[in-house]
C-alpha cells in the first residue's frame, strides 16, 4: 500500500532504482544483427549484492540517540556555562536557524548527519537557555519535564509494538489535521495578542482553557510519534539506504523536542497555581 508520508515521494522511488534494477531492464533483450552472442552464464547475475546498504532498525537506533546526545550536550553547555542574559538572547537566534534548517530539511528530504546534528545542537541552545529560565522560576520543573517526555515516549513505542493502536491512513490523516489545527490556533493566538493585547484567547496564560489547550497539543504530539516509529518501519521496509536514518531522526527530534517544551509549559501552569 503506498504511503501517504511525502518522505517516501521520489526518495524511496531513488533509492530503490539502482544497477540492480537496470541489469533486470536488460535482461533478454534483443541483440542486434552481427553483434557477439551474450554468454548468459558470463554476465552479472541480475541478483547480485550491490555496493547499497539498506537501512536497519540498529541504524535508526543509532542515529536518533546521536542527535538526542548531541541536543542534550548543547543544552547543558549553554546551562551551565553561559550567563541566562546571554542564553536567552541567543535563544530565539538559535530557533529561528533551526525553524529554517527545519524546514529545508523537511521539504527537501535531506537525509544527512551534517543538517540534522547542527538542528539538533542549535534547538539544544535554546533549549538550555528556556530550560534553565523555567527551573529558576520553579525548581525541579525540568526534570519532571524530562521524565515525563520520556515516560510518553517510551509509552507510544510500547502502544506502536504491541499494535495496540495501528497507524492507518485515516488515523494518519487525523493526527496530521490535528496538527494543522493546533498550529492555527496558535498563529491565530499570536496575530490577535498582537492587535489585541495579552494573551486573547486564552491559550497560554495558564487558565483553564490553556491547561486543556496544552493537554490537547501534548496528546498530538504524543501520536505524532507513532507517526514516526512508522515511518521508520516502512522506510526498512522498502529498503531505503542506510543514510536515510538521519531523516527519520530528525523527525524524532523535532517531535519529541515540541512533546518536552509543551510538557514544561503545562507544568509551570499546574505550579503557579
Amino acid at each position: 500500500m503506498p504511503s501517504s508520508n511525502p518522505a517516501f515521494g521520489r526518495g524511496f522511488a531513488n533509492a530503490t532504482n539502482g544497477a540492480a534494477g537496470q541489469q533486470y531492464a536488460n535482461w533478454g533483450a534483443p541483440q542486434p544483427y552481427g553483434a557477439p552472442t551474450q554468454d548468459p552464464y558470463s554476465a552479472p547475475a541480475p541478483y547480485a549484492r550491490t555496493t547499497t546498504r539498506y537501512m536497519t532498525m540498529d541504524d535508526v537506533v543509532q542515529k536518533t540517540g546521536l542527535s538526542f546526545l548531541v541536543t542534550v550536550v548543547s543544552a547543558a553547555v549553554t546551562w551551565a556555562f553561559l550567563p541566562q542574559d546571554t542564553a536567552l538572547g541567543l535563544a530565539l537566534p538559535a530557533v529561528l536557524i533551526a525553524f529554517v534548517l527545519g524546514l529545508v530539511i523537511a521539504f527537501k528530504q535531506i537525509a544527512n548527519p551534517a543538517a540534522t546534528l547542527a538542528y539538533g545542537a542549535l534547538y539544544g541552545v535554546a533549549l538550555g537557555a528556556i530550560s534553565e529560565a523555567f527551573n529558576d522560576l520553579y525548581p525541579g520543573i525540568v526534570m519532571q519535564a524530562v521524565v515525563g517526555t520520556f515516560g510518553v515516549f517510551a509509552g507510544m513505542l510500547v502502544v506502536y509494538k504491541t499494535g495496540a493502536i495501528r497507524v492507518t491512513p485515516k488515523l494518519t490523516r487525523w493526527i496530521v489535521g490535528a496538527m494543522f489545527g493546533v498550529l492555527a490556533l496558535i498563529l491565530v493566538n499570536f496575530v490577535v495578542s498582537i492587535f489585541a493585547g495579552g494573551d486573547a484567547l486564552g491559550l497560554r496564560d495558564g487558565g483553564p482553557v490553556a491547561i486543556l489547550f496544552s493537554l490537547v497539543v501534548i496528546g498530538v504530539a504524543a501520536f505524532s510519534l507513532l507517526l514516526d516509529f512508522d515511518m521508520a518501519d516502512e522506510a526498512i521496509r522498502r529498503g531505503a539506504p542506510a543514510k536515510f536514518a538521519w531523516y527519520i531522526a530528525f523527525g524524532l527530534l523535532v517531535t519529541v523536542v515540541w512533546l518536552y517544551l509543551e510538557i514544561l509549559r503545562l507544568l509551570s501552569y499546574l505550579q503557579s497555581d
